[in-house]
């Protein structure tokens, strides 16, 4: 069984970063995303052979990619800096994860390394704590990480792979489904 994680959060919150660091595919591969130093398209990684990683934009502009992209994941992977807290688009990711009817997921501090101090941290961990309290990341871990220091990324992998493990029984029980993100015609082809 294939798990999806998706990531969501806020632009220059360490999402393509921090797959990277778990992966070690850098999910940015077009010239426009090196160039900008931003995820305009979605990118995919794998973390082993059954679990699959969307990296997804965090600027407002391309929020149709990351709805695309996490429209069929299993697991959502909230990234949240810990030098910048929460954001415009760390709410609004949030919110269409919950639309969408994700259920299980984890949250990522980022950036820990860029923080001030540990009161900044904790502060901010409580600010997760209370965006989250009404979700169903309420329950999620939240995990401290740096992907330049390697803080948390080992921590990291074993929650997703055991909320993977978990899923793998929950999927089983369920009804297929399959989501279409565009559909293309050609002259002369199709009815």
């Amino acid at each position: 069984m294939q798990i999806v994680v998706g990531t969501a959060g806020h632009i220059d919150h360490g999402k393509t970063a921090l797959v990277k660091a778990l992966t070690g595919t850098d999910t940015d591969r077009l010239a426009e995303e090196k160039a900008r130093g931003m995820t305009i398209d979605l990118g995919f990684a794998y973390l082993d052979q059954s679990i699959t990683i969307i990296d997804v934009p965090g600027h407002e502009k391309f929020i149709r990619n990351m709805v695309a992209g996490v429209s069929t994941i299993h697991i959502a992977l909230l990234v949240i800096a810990a030098d910048d807290g929460i954001m415009p688009q760390t709410k609004e990711h949030l919110h269409i994860l919950k639309l969408l009817g994700v259920t299980q997921g984890i949250i990522a501090l980022t950036k820990t390394d860029l923080a001030d101090d540990n009161d900044w941290i904790d502060l901010v961990e409580l600010e997760i704590q209370d965006l989250v309290a009404n979700s169903f990341l309420k329950d999620s871990p939240l995990i401290r990480t740096s992907v330049e220091t390697g803080e948390g990324i080992d921590a990291l992998k074993k929650a997703i792979l055991s909320q993977s493990k978990d899923m793998e029984t929950e999927l089983d029980r369920g009804f297929f489904h399959l989501t279409v993100d565009r559909v293309f015609s050609k002259t002369g082809f199709g009815s």
